[in-house]
């Protein structure tokens, strides 16, 4: 039908949909943290874990609310814990100007982190802190500029 957006997306419907074809091809890569929450995330407001019926006070209608699975890494049960997180960060932002810094790794080098992340996140994280200390040390670089 022309006009109509398409049903949105949720990562539990992913996951039910693709999620055992994905552990059985990278199950072996994948920690017991994310597996518990790829499977908390399936099962989370299903019948699975459980539910209670509601009823209106005023007309008498009724519905099936089913629990959550409330894993920490669960989209639909963090929302507002996230929302409440952001507003908090944003709270902290000093009234000044900032900048988003990336630092990526070669494809060769992402794959090895994959399976050593403490080790080469430790790395990496060394070498973009030493770089930007290196930039914010060059007068050159660092030193304020006027609006042009």
């Amino acid at each position: 039908m022309a006009g109509t957006m398409p049903a949105a997306r949720r990562m539990a419907d992913v996951f039910r949909r693709y999620g055992v074809a994905y552990r059985q091809q990278h199950g072996a890569s994948l920690s017991t943290v994310q597996l518990r929450a790829m499977s908390a995330i399936e099962l989370c407001r299903t019948a699975a874990l459980g539910g209670h019926v509601e009823q209106c006070n005023d007309c008498g209608a009724t519905r099936i609310s089913y629990n959550s699975c409330r894993n920490r890494n669960c989209p639909k049960c963090q929302s507002l814990a996230r929302a409440r997180w952001l507003a908090d960060r944003q709270a902290e932002l000093l009234d000044t100007q900032y900048f988003h810094v990336v630092f990526t790794m070669p494809d060769e080098i992402a794959v090895i982190a994959y399976q050593n992340k403490p080790a080469v996140y430790d790395i990496l994280f060394r070498a973009a802190a030493e770089t930007l200390r290196t930039i914010a040390a060059d007068p050159a670089i660092s030193a304020p500029r006027s609006a042009s």
